[in-house]
């Protein structure tokens, strides 16, 4: 199916440049967005729940204005919203839905609040998302140098008749249209987005590594040999497939290495593998998942705290520790002890 990409010429910043932004939340998305869209030459408001805390005090450094929420929607005309998942329907309702006007634009960074309901915007604004692929500090990085991270563009709610043209606007002020801007839904960037982190970058992948160096160890191989296989190499391989994809991985790597990966790969992720992970998709389009993730927010993340604290207990956290402050070139961050 061909996709639709849009660049400068297509995704002009006229229909936003006189408007006024209120970014709502200043963490990882929400600073790069600010900046950039002020370096730009739109008018950015930051709103935050807490004019104290550390994000607010960053925003201050900045040279933003940093307000509450509620006077930041008002005073705006779009509103992106990149608190936390969790966070925003409370902040919606709150300090959000109150102060919305007729023609206005809600926006977000990922869909996931308005794709399987939890936020509810009124029929009379627009509502879009700008999802840069990439981390903020590489959106901002990126949009320094001259550059931009490509974004996703999806429209659930087009009241003015010109929501597309308003969100490529965004997208070019936050750098997104000098990498190029995808078009897609809020299903499909919801649901891919989901079902990659749980079955592949984050789910997948630590399981993996976490079984093979138990695979090792168990059978009496030193934990510091393990933890060098099973995990810190994974950035080697990482580095050589995100610069040129699978196929240039395995041509940098050695021949035994290729022919083990073809050959031993399938014997790992098997045909009940593919079907579990169906049914993780499956549990991700019914919503099945979101409902669940909200009903442990709203408990206070019980179940999530705790498997926080056993899982930093594991071994291989444990002998990482300590490897890793070998590793003067490494900018070690460690977290949870």
């Amino acid at each position: 199916m061909a996709i639709t990409v849009h660049y400068e010429k297509t995704a002009k910043l006229d229909p936003i440049a006189k408007s006024t932004v209120a970014i709502v939340g200043y963490g990882s998305q929400g600073h790069a967005h600010a900046q950039n869209l002020r370096d730009s030459g739109i008018k950015v408001l930051v709103g935050n729940h807490n004019t104290t805390s550390p994000n607010a005090k960053l925003a201050l450094s900045h040279g933003f204005q940093v307000i509450p929420v509620a006077e930041a929607v008002q005073q705006a005309d779009i509103v992106m919203c990149v608190v936390p998942d969790e966070f925003l329907p409370e902040v919606y309702e709150k300090d959000i839905a109150p102060n919305l006007r007729k023609g206005m634009m809600l926006m977000t960074a990922h869909g996931f609040n308005i794709h399987f309901g939890f936020v509810k915007p009124p029929k009379d604004i627009d509502v879009t998302m700008i999802a840069p692929k990439g981390p903020g500090h590489t959106v901002r990085s990126e949009y320094v140098k001259g550059g931009g991270v490509p974004c996703l563009v999806a429209v659930h709610q087009d009241a003015t008749g010109k929501a597309l043209k308003r969100a490529l606007a965004y997208g070019n002020g936050v750098g997104g249209a000098r990498a190029g801007i995808i078009e897609t839904t809020f299903k499909d960037e919801t649901e891919t987005d989901l079902f990659g982190e749980q079955a592949v970058l984050c789910g997948g992948l630590t399981a993996l590594v976490k079984s093979g160096f138990e695979t090792l160890t168990e059978a009496g191989y030193p934990p510091e040999m393990a933890y060098f296989e099973c995990l810190h190499e994974v950035k080697l391989i990482v580095d050589l497939m995100y610069q040129g994809g699978i196929s240039y991985m395995r041509y940098s790597i050695s021949n035994t290495a290729e022919y083990g990966d073809y050959t031993v790969g399938p014997k790992i992720i098997t045909d009940k593998t593919r079907k579990t992970m169906k049914k993780v998709l499956k549990d991700i389009q019914s919503g099945k998942f979101a409902k669940k993730f909200r009903k442990e927010c709203a408990k206070g993340k019980p179940e999530m705290e705790a498997l926080r604290k056993s899982e930093a207990q594991h071994p291989i956290e444990q002998v990482g520790r300590e490897l890793r402050k070998m590793m003067k070139w490494i900018d070690s961050k460690e977290t949870r002890k």
